[in-house]
This record gives structure tokens, sequence and C-alpha cells, in this order.
């Protein structure tokens, strides 16, 4: 069977086909509207599927390529006093971050999402691709457990704000409650 979704959008029609790597357009759309497309592709996507590394795979895939001025989307996973690198796309990563250290450490200790402007001034900041600028953390929480972080970064200075928290955030709700943890 072959889903597809109609999304109307500032009076312009999409189709979505969301089992057929179909970019989402992100040209003449604003950045909630983007996420709102995101989200029902995210939920599409995942029907059907629980397995957590897929999904997380597959959305850091999705997110890479539908996100303009991004260089590495990809998560880190808790395990035991740290995060070990997870699915991703991008650059090669730094395999280990020790919680409470970098971004995406501080993101997990202190269970909140992190949107950094300028990541060279991020005391503890830790550099695993130099061209990178800006990030965005979003811890992954279950059950009340840190069970890891969706990691988003950007060449650009001051790329994220708090429309991208918003829209991730929700992406990563959807994104816990079709997997199996």
């Amino acid at each position: 069977m072959i889903i597809l979704y109609k999304v109307f959008l500032q009076n312009t029609l999409f189709l979505v086909f969301p089992m057929f790597n179909q970019e989402i357009p992100t040209v003449g759309i604003s950045k909630s509207e983007l996420y709102l497309l995101l989200a029902r592709q995210v939920s599409a996507l995942f029907d059907g599927e629980s397995d957590f590394i897929a999904n997380a795979a597959n959305l850091s895939s999705l997110l890479f390529y539908s996100l303009t001025d991004v260089n590495w989307v990809g998560f880190y996973l808790t395990k035991g006093n740290g995060l070990v690198l997870g699915p991703f796309q991008g650059r090669v990563a730094c395999v280990r971050i020790a919680l409470g250290k970098g971004v995406c450490g501080t993101a997990a200790s202190e269970r909140k999402t992190l949107i950094v402007g300028n990541v060279h001034e991020f005391v503890g900041h830790i550099a695993c691709d130099s061209a990178s600028n800006s990030e965005i953390v979003v811890p992954l929480i279950n059950d009340g457990t840190v069970i890891g972080v969706l990691d988003i970064d950007s060449p650009l200075f001051g790329r994220f704000d708090e429309e991208d928290r918003e829209g991730l955030e929700k992406i990563v709700r959807i994104f816990l409650e079709k997997s199996e943890v």
C-alpha cells in the first residue's frame, strides 16, 4: 500500500510520500510549517516500525536532508556514565562524551534542550567538527530517564532558535512514542 499525504500550507499543495525518500520542500514555508510537515512525516515513517535504532537512523537522515544549513544530525545514547555515538548523518564524530561535558553531555545532565549560538564560546565545548559554529541538543527522556540526546550542528552562527526547539522537541516526542526503548 502506498501512503500519500496531501498537506496544504499557504494555499500550496504538498504531496508527501513518506516511504520514498521524498524531501520536504523548504522554500517558501515558515519554520513552524516545516516542523509541522516534519512531525507528520516522522509519524508516518515510523508507522509499523518500532525498532529504536532503525527509527533513530531514519530520523537523523530525514532531518539532515530536510533542515537547511546543518552539517551534522545524530544521536548520542546513554551508556554507563556517558553518551556513546549512535546513528547519525555527517562527518565522522566523537564516539564518547562524558555526562556534563560539552553541549551534549550538559543537555543530558541538565535534562533540557540547549541552544548554543556560538559553540566556540561554550565553556567545555567538544569540537568534533571544526566547521560547526552553532548547535541544538534535545535530550531523549523516557519514563524520567535520559536515554540519550538528539544533536544537530550548523556551520552558521545563531542557526537555531525557539522555533527549532519547539519543533524538534515535538519530533523527539513522536520518535520516543513510536520506538521501543
